[in-house]
């Protein structure tokens, strides 16, 4: 089966997408996705792929996680996301272990974006929450931003206490991708409760870095952004 996925894939590679795709994930020496390799295949493309082989055993997905070509391990991710809606709570339990033994596998932003939540956020929500505090402090920034971005499923639920904590634990970081990453939550939280985040900001966005005060300001109107880009 895992031939197939890959033949499946290797039909759909594209040489322009993926010289394009390696620019825009910063795959040069010294960026954050130094090394990582692109097929050059759209997301919407993957999902098809990975809702055929959804059933495909746990076991064998380190096989395409641990790949060194980008799509293999994005669609072992939407595998992951695809078997975990449909599982049992044992089964989640399974997914979400295996999630978190392998997240130095995790390594791009969009890898993160397409997977914390819909696993980990989506099991965290009514349990103890301690593992993201502990990735939110990791040395790793994909740990890091995944931290911030499973709230995501929080947030689509209107609880935005964890966010919010984990945006103060992240608020110095001097990594870019965790700026826009917080940014883009704290933005989020303000579409379902404006007054909330507001709050938030106003503690904090003298010190706040300009990246992540951009992004979570960006829907407001010009007269707030003024007021909060004066700092």
């Amino acid at each position: 089966m895992l031939n197939k996925i890959k033949q499946d894939l290797q039909k759909l590679q594209n040489e322009e997408k993926a010289k394009i795709l390696s620019r825009f994930f910063k795959t040069g020496k010294g960026q954050y996705g130094e090394g990582d390799v692109f097929l050059g295949i759209t997301v919407p493309d993957q999902r098809k792929v990975a809702k055929k082989y959804t059933n495909i055993n746990l076991q064998y997905l380190p096989n395409l996680l641990s790949n060194k070509i980008h799509e293999n391990r994005l669609i072992a991710l939407l595998i992951l996301v695809e078997k975990f809606n449909t599982a049992n709570e044992q089964n989640k339990k399974d997914i979400v272990n295996f999630y978190l033994k392998n997240t130095k596998y995790i390594n791009n932003w969009d890898l993160v974006d397409l997977s914390a939540d819909k696993i980990l956020g989506a099991y965290l929500l009514e349990k103890d929450k301690s593992i993201l505090y502990k990735l939110s402090k990791s040395n790793n920034l994909w740990e890091r931003r995944i931290a911030i971005i499973s709230t995501f499923y929080f947030i689509r639920n209107n609880k935005f206490e964890d966010t919010l904590k984990i945006a103060e634990i992240l608020l110095n970081d001097k990594h870019d991708l965790i700026q826009k990453a917080v940014g883009w939550m704290l933005r989020e939280l303000g579409k379902r409760n404006q007054n909330i985040e507001e709050e938030f900001l106003k503690k904090h966005y003298k010190k706040m870095p300009r990246t992540m005060l951009r992004y979570a300001i960006e829907r407001f109107d010009e007269n707030k952004k003024e007021f909060y880009l004066k700092k």
